[in-house]
């Protein structure tokens, strides 16, 4: 067992969960130490984290000639490049490796930390998406453990500690419902960009928030939770919590429940991740708040209505299809979501585009690296002729 400090290699750290991660690390100086850094594009912020937190390896891996000129200039030792990524995911000072760039950039480095045997702390969902089978074969053989990043699948693994899999009923993801919990269906297809920007309870990226609007998030959360938990579809369900305090559940085969609650923060699963087996004391912490029930006052809960969210269906079929249907389907999403985003389709056109592609999809069963990245790289392709066909 890893003892403290840990030392931690860090792929996308000016991201929101790479920063919020570091603010973990400053507070527990005694516990973590930073030995590698890499970002995509925001190269001054990473000069100041590199000043900050003295790693022996940075890298910037975005693939952009304005970005590496900047990189050059701020940070003249940095690597440039995929392979800087790959070599931050395999340092061989590092106990841990947190996987918190977005999109598919993440997989390889990822798999290539648990060959070099890294424990490996995941926020990064396209990773077992796409490639959960690739994923949990090779850290069973190298006998490397995946902690997850992420409010519900960390609650999960909270509620599972000291039990049984043979016990388990189902698994309980909640969902906020997002902004458009309430809205008329009616009135779904006028919903604008900004609209759809607006989470009630989460400050995040564009991308994530727009999949939190249309629960394609909820649905790779599911199909992440059959691959970190071993857990069948069947035995998963999603219940709307519009509060967002009780992150997820776990129903054993007697009727009881465990339940993790805390005010919405994503500083809580990074340091379960980072401390584990050990919980970090946040007394004195300013980004951990005290969860006083007599101010929370109620708490809703609510059945998903599956019409007013098809990119949840879609994600769960797409997951018991196996495959690369997952693959097709982040593919798919992430081009229809920038599509949305630059206002060139409507909201209800994310989730027909997506399912378009899927029943085109000719389907690969265990599918290598290449072949799954290439299933997502088709799934993109064939969202952007649908769209060029309706324009």
């Amino acid at each position: 067992m890893t003892t403290f400090p840990k030392r931690i290699a860090l792929l996308g750290s000016t991201g929101s969960i790479g920063r919020q991660t570091l603010d973990v690390v400053r507070r527990f100086p005694e516990h973590f130490r930073i030995v590698a850094l890499a970002a995509r594009s925001n190269v001054d912020l990473l000069a100041q984290q590199v000043q900050e937190f003295r790693p022996d390896l940075v890298t910037c891996f975005a693939d952009a000639p304005e970005v590496e000129a900047r990189a050059r200039q701020l940070l003249p030792q940095a690597l440039l490049g995929e392979q800087g990524l790959l070599a931050v995911a395999t340092h061989a000072d590092a106990d841990i490796l947190v996987a918190a760039t977005s999109g598919l950039v993440g997989m390889v480095p990822t798999l290539a930390a648990i060959g070099a045997g890294k424990t490996i702390a995941l926020a990064n969902k396209e990773t077992l998406v796409m490639a959960g089978h690739l994923v949990t074969q090779a850290a069973q053989r190298a006998g490397v453990p995946i902690y997850p990043i992420d409010s519900e699948h960390s609650a999960i693994w909270q509620c599972l500690r000291g039990e049984e899999k043979h016990d388990i009923q189902r698994l309980l993801l909640t969902a906020s419902g997002g902004p458009f919990r309430t809205t008329p269906l009616d009135e779904l297809q006028a919903v604008s960009v900004k609209q759809a920007l607006a989470h009630p309870t989460w400050q995040m990226g564009p991308k994530i928030t727009i999949d939190s609007a249309t629960l394609m998030n909820k649905g790779l959360e599911i199909i992440e939770s059959h691959w970190l938990f071993g857990i069948p579809y069947e035995k998963m369900d999603v219940v709307v919590h519009p509060e967002s305090i009780i992150h997820s559940m776990v129903e054993f085969i007697d009727g009881s429940i465990k339940m993790q609650a805390s005010l919405p923060s994503m500083h809580l699963p990074i340091m379960n991740a980072l401390g584990y087996p050990h919980r970090l004391d946040a007394s004195e912490t300013d980004f951990i708040r005290e969860l006083r029930w007599a101010d929370v006052a109620s708490l809703h809960f609510e059945d998903l209505d599956l019409s007013r969210f098809p990119c949840f269906r879609l994600a769960i079929e797409a997951g018991k299809r196996g495959g690369t249907y997952s693959c097709a389907l982040v593919g798919a999403d992430e081009e229809a979501v920038e599509l949305f985003l630059a206002g060139k389709i409507g909201y209800l056109e994310i989730a027909q585009l997506i399912e378009a592609v899927l029943e085109r999809h000719q389907s690969v069963e265990q599918p290598d690296v290449a072949t799954t990245l290439e299933a997502c790289a088709w799934g993109r392709r064939t969202v952007r002729e649908l769209w060029k066909k309706r324009a």
